[in-house]
């Protein structure tokens, strides 16, 4: 963990040399820290935020916040992540710690619990600015990964909110995930403005980790559908329905889920496979929750059966496609193609 993104460092720099004119837009000479004052808009307190991870999700969202009047100190090792918002106004950050050098909120969104470990607490973390106050986990780590993040930020006197989000990037682009949240309820008095331009809030505790789990217990709901309405559309494609038909039928009765609604009729029958969420990222999520399970002694038959699908989808599909495709493993077998591309 101690070893962050020394070769990020470098890139960003780099990239904020090149918008060494971004200043103009907070009608501030210099390089400095971002203004201090708060605004009201729209009944909302407005922040002065870091943003770190201008992914599929964390792109959407930062600009949310833009649009809402916050100021963003942002970051990302991709340059074309980092220019879209500084053409809204966000200003560029050379490391995590310079976001942590400049603001007192920090927020996160990346792809690894692993990644999240590193840029909260390693070498040129979070962990090490001279401003920040309260780092926000917007990623899905797990609980496990979160106390042990929560743990070490607390002895730099650093609070630790677990905000991990569902609903996908478009929900993010329109502001309708649904932000599970737990850590210091003072803390999170102060970020539930700024959290509300994503989507719901819900606190579901104080303790770290526990939105983690919260996040865990819905993603392998959403895994489950996905993979089990799958097997069922190609069933009945095998025995001669017409799979639209059957996405009808099922969405009128109670079979009726996430899968059937969206992802099937969008991106699965046109054969387009563009829900816009990697393979890979699933089954982490997946294994994320079985571990968690595993952990607290609970059954998990059904978790591990998914976990087994999903496992196949990767290995045999690959873990950058869209998640959309783990029904190819299954027609394969099956000897059948669900939906035609238009």
């Amino acid at each position: 963990m101690v070893h962050l993104v020394n070769g990020w460092c470098a890139e960003m720099r780099k990239a904020s040399a090149r918008t060494a004119g971004i200043d103009e837009v907070t009608k501030r000479p210099g390089s400095g820290t971002v203004p201090r004052e708060k605004l009201i808009r729209d009944g909302r307190r407005t922040m002065e935020i870091g943003f770190i991870g201008l992914g599929n999700m964390g792109q959407p969202m930062a600009r949310r916040l833009i649009e809402a009047g916050h100021t963003l100190v942002i970051y990302d090792t991709r340059n074309d992540a980092v220019a879209p918002l500084v053409a809204l106004g966000a200003q560029v950050a050379s490391s995590p710690q310079d976001v942590a050098d400049r603001v007192e909120t920090v927020m996160a969104s990346l792809p690894e619990p692993h990644i999240v470990a590193k840029v909260a607490t390693g070498e040129g973390g979070v962990i090490h600015g001279k401003k920040v106050k309260r780092f926000i986990d917007l990623s899905t780590t797990g609980s496990g990964a979160a106390v042990e993040i929560a743990a070490a930020l607390a002895k730099r006197n650093i609070a630790q909110i677990d905000s991990p989000v569902s609903g996908g990037v478009a929900g993010a682009v329109k502001g309708t995930l649904a932000v599970m949240v737990s850590g210091p309820q003072a803390d999170i008095d102060l970020v539930k403005d700024a959290l509300s331009v994503f989507g719901t809030v819900f606190v579901v505790g104080n303790k770290p980790g526990m939105a983690q789990t919260m996040k865990l217990a819905n993603n392998i709901l959403s895994a489950t559908a996905l993979a089990a309405t799958s097997e069922a559309i190609v069933m009945g494609v095998k025995a001669g329905l017409d799979p639209a038909i059957m996405v009808d039928v099922i969405n009128a009765g109670s079979g009726r889920n996430t899968a059937s609604t969206g992802k099937f009729p969008n991106a699965i029958l046109p054969r387009s496979f563009d829900a816009g969420f990697a393979t890979a990222l699933m089954l982490k999520d997946v294994r994320l929750c079985l571990a968690e399970a595993k952990a607290l002694g609970v059954p998990d038959e059904v978790m591990s059966a998914v976990a087994a699908q999903w496992e196949t989808a990767n290995r045999e599909i690959g873990g950058d496609k869209d998640f959309t495709t783990i029904i190819q493993p299954i027609e394969r077998r099956a000897g059948v193609v669900v939906g035609k591309a238009k």
